[in-house]
């Protein structure tokens, strides 16, 4: 007895579905492109009504796209622009539902320009563009201001001096201080409530806005747009005395006027304000940056455990699900824009036509062609009227002329039985039958007695 061994050699085929081999492709680059930093150049950046940003980090042979989600966005100062160098920090994950991989940004960082310089150009583009910073807004100052208005930290120097150079050079001038923030988080919001009181209340001829020297980022504050603004619409007239003669800020270039220090603010407006306490800066400083490296240290922590695979997962899906959102959105915006501009479109033809539209004489010439139309229906009915009339006439003739009546004028007779119908020949009837006879003039009933022929 032979046993006989059979092996099947061919391989076995596993077959994906798009979705698997995504999926798959999607877990190998998430799980080993999870931190990673790229150099390169923004192209087609667009922001979507959801503030997600999209563009293309490219280089000259190659090109990837970037997706910078609005919550990743929190403490970035500039805007990503076309044409801009920035490393990036962030992720790779693939968006399946057009099967591209993308980065998800967490972080940008400009090559070459700082962050907060990349910034403040924006900003003063972008205002000078509106006319923020145009002379020809700019409001003059009183020359004898008996109240002013002082908005600056109340632990500093500056109130102090300018409360003594005030009373050396004007006594009777009235000061009133606005404490607030001159650096750090929420400094910008206290500057803003600051000038919209004065302006609420009308209590000074005059503001000052001050703050010592420091770094751009001590002085950030006063380059935040929202004050910027509030400074414009100002109907008070701002002087701003923010850092030393080498610093420049967004509100130095809206103010009404601007002093090279906060002591030549206050010599301008009766005039006078010092700088800021250096020490309370230095701590500020210093207690800023041990806030910033606790909170990094916390970043990198969180980042450490969001890359692990489960947590990618979830985030990779929220993400997705945030790019769909938006591409449906703009869609949706673009078909409304069209639909809208359609509609104008046929607004526009329909007004010129009504405009160029003269009822008073379109009802005219429908009334004469109504009374042409009556006159000439007129004429055509009574003509067919006498028509049919005459018509009438020929036919009455025509039928008295053959009426049977007629030819029993002349003696005849119409001979019928029982039942109507006419009698041509004696064959029709039998004996006893009741025959009726219709004359000119009567009618006859007899019965039949003899029948001949």
């Amino acid at each position: 007895m032979t046993t006989q061994l059979q092996f099947n050699l061919q391989p076995t085929r596993r077959v994906l579905t798009v979705s698997e081999l995504t999926a798959r492709i999607r877990d190998l680059l998430a799980k080993n492109f999870t931190d990673i930093w790229v150099v390169g150049e923004i192209s087609n950046c667009r922001e979507a009504q959801s503030g997600h940003i999209y563009f293309t980090l490219k280089d000259d042979r190659a090109q990837v796209r970037c997706v910078f989600f609005k919550q990743q966005q929190r403490g970035i100062k500039f805007r990503p622009e076309d044409g801009l160098q920035m490393t990036v920090r962030g992720s790779i994950s693939v968006y399946e539902t057009r099967g591209e991989y993308q980065i998800y940004v967490e972080n940008l960082e400009p090559v070459g320009l700082g962050a907060l310089q990349l910034a403040f150009e924006q900003l003063k583009k972008r205002l000078e563009a509106e006319g923020l910073f145009a002379a020809e807004r700019k409001k003059p100052l009183p020359l004898l201001p008996s109240r002013i208005g002082l908005i600056t930290s109340p632990r500093g120097a500056a109130v102090r001096d300018v409360v003594r150079i005030l009373r050396r050079r004007f006594p009777n001038v009235h000061l009133t201080v606005y404490p607030v923030r001159v650096q750090g988080e929420g400094a910008a919001e206290e500057i803003v409530k600051a000038v919209k009181f004065f302006n609420q209340r009308k209590l000074v001829d005059v503001l000052i806005l001050a703050r010592g020297g420091g770094s751009m980022e001590d002085l950030w504050a006063f380059n935040e747009e929202p004050v910027a603004r509030a400074i414009a619409a100002s109907t008070i007239p701002v002087i701003s005395g923010v850092g030393h003669e080498t610093d420049f800020t967004i509100a130095d270039f809206v103010a009404d006027l601007r002093a090279s220090t906060p002591s030549a603010a206050a010599e301008l407006v009766v005039q006078t304000r010092h700088e800021f306490d250096k020490h309370i800066a230095d701590l500020r400083e210093s207690l800023a940056s041990q806030i910033r490296y606790r909170l990094l240290e916390l970043s990198r922590r969180v980042h450490e455990l969001s890359a692990r695979r489960g947590f990618r997962r979830p985030l990779d899906l929220l993400r997705q699900q945030r790019q769909r959102a938006d591409e449906m959105t703009s869609r949706l915006a673009l078909g409304l824009r069209a639909q809208l501009e359609k509609s104008r479109k046929r607004f526009t033809a329909a007004h010129l036509r009504i405009m160029s539209f003269d009822f008073r004489v379109k009802i005219a010439a429908f009334r004469l062609r109504l009374e042409r139309r009556t006159t000439d229906l007129s004429v055509r009915a009574e003509r067919l009227l006498r028509n049919k009339r005459e018509r009438l006439d020929r036919l009455r003739l025509q039928l008295e002329e053959r009426s049977p009546l007629r030819v029993l004028e002349r003696g005849y007779a119409i001979a019928t039985d029982a039942a109507g119908n006419v009698l041509r020949a004696a064959a029709q009837v039998a004996l006893g039958d009741s025959v009726a006879i219709q004359l000119h003039r009567g009618r006859l009933t007899t019965e039949v007695k003899k029948k001949e022929g």
